[in-house]
């Protein structure tokens, strides 16, 4: 009898022991709140995570090799992996992934949503050679969507705004209204109507628009994500670049433009609306920060997509099945225009936690989510 209750004793501080162990060391299957309630994500297809896979659409990306290193394969991101909001998700306390609106169901929209659509624009019209996409002004419609659930969930208008006013919103637009309608002049004729300068104005009118109903409808702190330099993309390295490697200026410079006006938005709402919190994100310039030093990131290739791109066959998204390169945490892009997890894992990094003072003004998202 007490030979086993010896062995008894011994069972039970092992269980104690390997119980602390496991607490100490962070794994004891408990996980500790997100540091906010909800995220809502607007965007294109930098962060579309599903909802342009149900559209007649050229731009959609539910197929390999799309997704060849995300945990369930294909989901619809432009991406080997993770997109740049997966990663501020992640770094936010998120144990999941935020859902797209077209999967979205009950309790799950709680923690929010992601509206994002490739080849979506400011502008209506932009992306439309590419069939289907939800603009800018669909993706809010179906945010007040989501906000009528939100209500009919937790009871009453007044607690859906506490709530919705605790969440993040992060937004990402404008790369397709320069790529697929600026720079398209025998598609589109904005060029042609409008300067840089002025084109960049009419822009931040319409998102200045669409941030005033997402106001309205409950949200409170917003990420604003500048275009990063698309004239560095591998799409228009082979296209306009005469050495395949000299970024083309005329196209940066116009994206430089749209930039600083996005952040001269972020001081106005900030002094407009007292009790709401607008942050800008440099992705221009850690950009331009990896293009300038790609070793120091681990990066070897910043020319070419790791799921090639010709020059003469004008190809801009991976094909079918195509057989991608092997070492995939080398390349800056994934595709033509696309970054690869490893790319979008800087983004998401430095987004959330400034590296250098200007990759967040006039904070971070880490800060935002404190507030």
């Amino acid at each position: 009898m007490g030979e086993s209750k010896r062995m008894w004793n011994i069972v039970v501080m092992c269980v104690v022991l390997g119980v602390s162990l496991l607490l100490s060391s962070g794994h004891s299957g408990v996980r500790a709140d997100p540091q906010v309630p909800c995220y809502f994500i607007f965007g294109d297809s930098l962060v579309d995570n599903g909802n342009n896979n149900q559209l007649q659409s050229l731009a959609r990306a539910d197929y390999l090799p799309y997704g060849i290193d995300f945990p369930n394969g294909p989901s619809g991101r432009f991406s080997n992996g993770k997109t740049t909001v997966d990663v501020v998700a992640e770094l936010l306390g998120f144990d999941d992934y935020i859902p797209p609106y077209a999967t979205a169901r009950g309790q799950e929209v709680l923690g929010g949503v992601n509206f994002a659509s490739a080849a979506a624009g400011i502008r209506e019209e932009t992306g439309r050679q590419l069939g289907g996409r939800i603009t800018f002004s669909g993706q809010v419609q179906n945010y007040r969507n989501t906000v009528s659930q939100v209500v009919d969930l937790l009871g009453d208008e007044n607690q859906a705004a506490d709530y919705l006013s605790k969440c993040i919103y992060s937004i990402g637009l404008g790369s397709n209204d320069y790529l697929n309608n600026y720079f398209m002049p025998q598609f589109y004729s904005t060029s042609n109507r409008y300067t840089p300068d002025e084109y960049a104005d009419v822009l931040i009118q319409d998102y200045a628009q669409q941030l005033r109903v997402l106001y309205n409808y409950g949200a409170r702190r917003f990420a604003l994500f500048g275009i990063g330099q698309i004239g560095c993309s591998p799409n228009e390295l082979a296209q306009n670049s005469q050495d395949g490697r000299t970024c083309v200026e005329r196209i940066n410079s116009a994206n430089r433009i749209f930039n600083s006006r996005l952040k001269g938005l972020v001081d106005q709402f900030n002094n407009q609306f007292t009790d709401a919190r607008f942050i800008y994100i440099d992705s221009y310039g850690i950009f331009q920060d990896i293009i300038q030093s790609p070793s120091s990131y681990g990066f070897r290739v910043i020319n070419a997509g790791c799921c090639g791109v010709g020059r003469n066959n004008g190809q801009i998204t991976c094909l079918p099945l195509q057989t991608p390169c092997q070492n995939r945490k080398e390349y800056l892009f994934w595709d033509a225009f696309h970054p690869t997890e490893a790319g979008n894992t800087v983004v998401g990094r430095r987004a959330y936690s400034a590296q250098r003072a200007s990759d967040a003004y006039p904070i971070d998202i880490r800060r935002l989510a404190q507030l």
